[in-house]
């Protein structure tokens, strides 16, 4: 509760916690050597679009009424991409079929080269990192429901200020 009532807090620690989880996504890309398969660019693309709402809603702060349908809109956005990544963590369980995770077949030459070219670099169903069993894709799933429902909260709480 303390945390919204200062109209700049909740945008500017969106805007850290969504930047940091886009540096660490980048960090393991370039630095990490992993690269991010078809479902981790979308994950990414929802901390870009919750960015591109907070930002606003940081430098408007202070103008009522301005904050709270971006951190809504960055809520829905951060909210999507907890479920892109639960669908990926599904991937990785064999629980769902993804087109990145398509399987190399063919009985002939041109059979295979035809299913190896049409293959994606990185395969989603693969888990490439994890600790404490939980992949990178359930890490970020679990870090963007948390911070969904905390925006979404922070927006209703502003909203009612106002």
């Amino acid at each position: 509760m303390v945390l919204v009532q200062k109209s700049y807090l909740p945008p500017a620690i969106l805007c850290v916690i969504s930047g940091t989880a886009l540096l660490s996504a980048f960090m393991f890309e370039h630095i990490g050597g992993l690269a991010p398969c078809e479902l981790c660019w979308y994950q990414r693309y929802a901390h870009v679009a919750a960015l591109t709402a907070a930002l606003p809603a940081l430098l408007f702060s202070r103008r009522t009424g301005v904050a709270p349908p971006l951190l809504a809109a960055a809520a829905v956005a951060l909210l999507i991409g907890a479920g892109i990544a639960g669908y990926q963590v599904g991937v990785e369980l064999g629980w769902f079929e993804s087109s990145c995770a398509t399987p190399i077949t063919g009985t002939t030459t041109e059979e295979l080269r035809a299913s190896l070219l049409a293959a994606p670099v990185v395969r989603c169903d693969e888990v490439a990192w994890s600790l404490g069993g939980i992949s990178m894709a359930g890490w970020n799933g679990l870090l963007s429901l948390a911070l969904g429902l905390a925006t979404l909260y922070a927006a209703l709480i502003t909203e009612r200020r106002r």
